[in-house]
């Protein structure tokens, strides 16, 4: 389920940046971005980033989307990671209750294990919390489909009425 309309309640939003403020103050790293897989921005915390935050998003879940599809043509499923490194800063990619993007900005000031071994405890964490807002969202989209349904049929029938000879 990819959704390009996202609706966060307060308690899960305050669940997703505690997981994500505490991944950066272990990890000691700079910023920590959650995306989804349309690029959206859904939470970030740390230094705030020198360049548009938007731009960096789409281009974090392109990367993403086009890493896939090498894992595919090298006969693996997809791979749940990915690692830039830089001269002096680096980039960690992760992929979080399977549409979402975990982006770990760091410099030399941390470690690549530890920033892995930081990220995989919070992609645990993040799964719980975001599975939980996904059957809470599903939830809602199935009485909206109930209602739409009903809404529909009976619209059906009045423009049916109106129209009759």
């Amino acid at each position: 389920m990819v959704r390009a309309d996202w609706t966060i309640y307060e308690e899960d939003y305050w669940a997703i940046n505690s997981v994500i403020k505490e991944l950066i103050e272990n990890s000691n790293s700079t910023s920590v971005i959650l995306i989804d897989k349309t690029g959206q921005l859904i939470a970030s915390v740390g230094m705030e980033p020198e360049f548009d935050l938007m731009s960096f998003a789409s281009l974090c879940a392109a990367d993403f989307e086009a890493n896939a599809q090498l894992a595919k043509l090298i006969g693996e499923k997809d791979f749940s990671t990915l690692y830039h490194q830089g001269v002096d800063e680096s980039m960690y990619l992760a992929r979080v209750a399977q549409h979402i993007i975990l982006v770990v900005l760091f410099n030399k000031r941390t470690t690549l294990g530890l920033v892995r071994l930081r990220v995989k405890k919070a992609v645990d964490s993040l799964d719980t919390v975001l599975n939980r807002l996904f059957n809470k969202l599903e939830y809602e989209n199935e009485d909206l489909k109930q209602f739409d349904a009903g809404f529909t049929e009976e619209l059906n029938k009045e423009i049916d009425s109106l129209f009759k000879d």
